[in-house]
């Protein structure tokens, strides 16, 4: 890594988009957490999106979440955006696709940066514009046997 101009001893990172991906498996904080990790970062914001019981006054019985076959590319789109925005030194996004029951984590994002304002700005633009942009459907199934589509862009 070549030194950065900013401050003495710090190495500019080579792709500070370390782990983009939409997956049927369980997701893990601790995954994410260590895919931003980096020593020039003074500030780490973590983002967890959980499935949760109720929305819109009614009772979530299940829930379930499918994707465009251009989420990945739409993801690193926006992925790019936030860099481009922000000093992030290092960033990470996992979004879950299938069937997921209440409390499991739909969605983990994470970013690093130099200092804490700039981490949470910038994992606060990451999930927003994941959740506007990237075509990441939600299938909800309330418990009264009424269903809902929720599109995420």
């Amino acid at each position: 890594m070549a030194p950065t101009h900013d401050h003495p001893g710090e190495q500019a990172a080579q792709d500070p988009i370390r782990l983009l991906e939409i997956r049927d498996t369980p997701l893990s904080v601790d995954e994410i957490f260590r895919a931003v990790g980096d020593e020039a970062a003074g500030g780490t914001a973590l983002f967890v999106g959980t499935v949760r019981n109720h929305d819109g006054g009614q009772d979530v019985g299940a829930l379930g979440y499918s994707c465009h076959p251009s989420a990945q590319d739409e993801m690193r789109r926006v992925a790019e955006k936030v860099v481009a925005a922000f000093p992030v030194r290092a960033l990470a996004a996992v979004h879950r696709v299938g069937e997921l029951a209440v409390g499991d984590l739909a969605v983990v994002v994470a970013v690093s940066c130099p200092h804490r304002g700039e981490a949470f700005e910038a994992c606060r633009k990451l999930i927003d514009d994941l959740k506007h942009e990237v075509p990441i459907w939600k299938h909800q199934r309330f418990s009264d046997g009424t269903e809902e589509w929720v599109g995420a862009c």
